[in-house]
Formats: C-alpha cells, structure tokens, sequence
C-alpha cells in the first residue's frame, strides 16, 4: 500500500521548515524548497501562513516548544530556575545553529510562551523582587543567551571559512591566543550567566 502524506498543519509545516533551515541554512531557505520538501505546491503553504515572516514566527514557536518548560525545576528557588532556563535555551538554539537568529528577531508569543512567562515572573516576584525589577531580569539574561547564542552559532557555521592568513608575529596576540586555547569556546557562557545571577541577587531587598 502507498504511504499516504501527512496531513498539512501549522506545527507540521514549521517542523519540516525548520528541518530545511537546518539543512540548507538560512540564506538559501525558500518557500518553494519548502513545498518540495512537503510535496505540495508551495501556495499551500499561504493557506496556514500568510507568508514567510508568520511561518518563521510558526519556527520561533517550535523553537519555544523544544524547550519542554515544563520539565524545569519550578518549586526550585527562582535563581535555580533562572540556571536551568537560559542554559537550556542556549542549548536548544545551538542544536539549531541556522535558526538562531529567527528565535533572536521575534517574540514568542504563544499561548505556551505567554504562561510560562507569567509563572516566571510570579516566582520571581514572590522571591522579593519587584514588578520592574523582575521583567528587567528576565530580558537582561534572555538578551544575554541570546546574544552568546548568535556569536557561537556564528564561529560554527564559519569554521570553515575562517581567514587563512597568518598570525602576526606580536607578544600581545600571541597572549590572546595562547588564553583562547586554554578555553573552551563557549566555557564563559557559564561565568557570565552565574556573575548576573549574582547581581541581581545583590538588589533583592534584605531580610
């Protein structure tokens, strides 16, 4: 018997979008590569996205969604949570080195997403912090993840088209380079996320 086809939805069109991402890049994703990946005419697709810029907000979802929130520590104190979250995030986006940046340019506004940002918000308001404070926590250590994300999402992709020109022959380089060696790539996402927790531990109120 034929195998028939999967029948065409929001989640599964993003699902095969964002495996041709991965594939082909961003640079070279198209609508048209899209509907031969699905085997339908690509004007298929406008019938679930209204066009390329709803279907990437459709990834930027999937992208939430891989995140599985819901496996996070949430009765763990709001700096465990906080831990746990960005590293997961800054995990999943490095699976999906190509689509970095289609997470990094648009809100997530699902009705998941909406949730748990609120839950996140009340934890940390409960811990002391206030309403401002609180979203201001929140965006500082997602810009943060974001941003490491993009740059080591950047060295990946171009590892092959790095400059093959030499090194100069300087004792101030040659220091740089001898401390990059010494240092995994991404090793300071860890320093840099533990020294803003500290931080903003330092403003919540005293007891």
């Amino acid at each position: 018997m034929r195998p028939t086809k999967p029948t065409l939805n929001h989640e599964y069109i993003a699902t095969v979008a964002l495996a041709l991402v991965d594939s082909v890049g961003l640079g070279k994703f198209s609508m048209r590569k899209l509907g031969a990946e699905l085997g339908v005419d690509p004007m298929a697709v406008y019938y679930y996205y209204r066009d390329q810029e709803a279907l990437f907000d459709g990834i930027a979802e999937l992208l939430f969604d891989e995140l599985r929130v819901d496996t996070l520590p949430w009765e763990s104190s709001w700096r465990v949570l906080c831990e746990r979250l960005y590293t997961r995030l800054r995990d999943t986006l490095l699976d999906h080195p190509h689509a970095v940046s289609i997470f990094a340019t648009r809100p997530v506004r699902s009705p998941a997403a909406i949730e748990h940002g609120e839950r996140a918000i009340a934890i940390l308001r409960d811990a002391g912090f206030g309403p401002a404070l609180a979203l201001q926590l929140t965006r500082c250590l997602r810009e943060f993840t974001l941003g490491h994300a993009q740059s080591i999402a950047a060295v990946r992709l171009g590892a092959g088209l790095r400059s093959k020109k030499p090194a100069p022959q300087d004792p101030g380089y040659n220091l740089i380079a001898e401390s990059a060696d010494a240092a995994e790539i991404d090793a300071h996402f860890g320093i840099g996320l533990t020294a803003m927790l500290d931080g903003f531990e330092r403003l919540l109120p005293s007891t």
